[in-house]
């Protein structure tokens, strides 16, 4: 059955999957729940964006054979940055409080006042505010569900990689 896919359908589903999972994001948790994404959560909305961009440039073109594994790659390196971001979100939620770093300054301010550089590398290290858990869904926190969507984005995108394509 998953095999009589055409890889557009592929990445059709990996699009609304981003878009689901940043309407999600965006409208319920940020907009009606009123949570502000950390330094590390809007890391992660950056590869879901990029991943799901890349899937719809591949849904237009509607490629095979090569091309699809090109964006089926590409996708997958997408997904790949996030799961690693997720990781380490969920690694410092599980840290214990001793151990979690200080809060560091709002995004916003360091891409104002610092150099990109030292901003991504601060974002990327995370601070008191990312081990905060502020909602959870069957006992799982954000950062642990975005890793599992990242985790299915991979696993679709590695599928699409090495599949045997159906005759257009």
């Amino acid at each position: 059955m998953l095999q009589s896919l055409s890889p557009r359908q592929v990445f059709a589903g990996l699009v609304l999957l981003a878009i689901v999972s940043m309407l999600f994001a965006r409208v319920y948790l940020q907009g009606f729940l009123g949570l502000d994404a950390c330094p590390l959560c809007m890391t992660q909305r950056f590869f879901v964006v990029t991943w799901g961009v890349i899937a719809l440039i591949a849904v237009v073109h509607n490629s095979h054979g090569m091309a699809s594994r090109v964006y089926a790659a590409l996708c997958g390196i997408a997904a790949w940055g996030g799961a690693a971001v997720a990781a380490r979100h969920v690694w410092l939620q599980h840290l214990p409080d001793n151990l979690v770093p200080a809060c560091g300054p709002s995004l916003d301010y360091m891409l104002e006042n610092l150099p990109f550089e030292d901003t991504l590398s601060i974002v990327l290290a995370g601070d008191g505010n990312c081990a905060d858990v502020t909602w959870s869904f069957l006992g799982l926190s954000i950062p642990e569900q975005t890793l599992i969507i990242f985790c299915a984005a991979i696993l679709a995108c590695l599928w699409q990689a090495v599949r045997n394509y159906p005759a257009k």
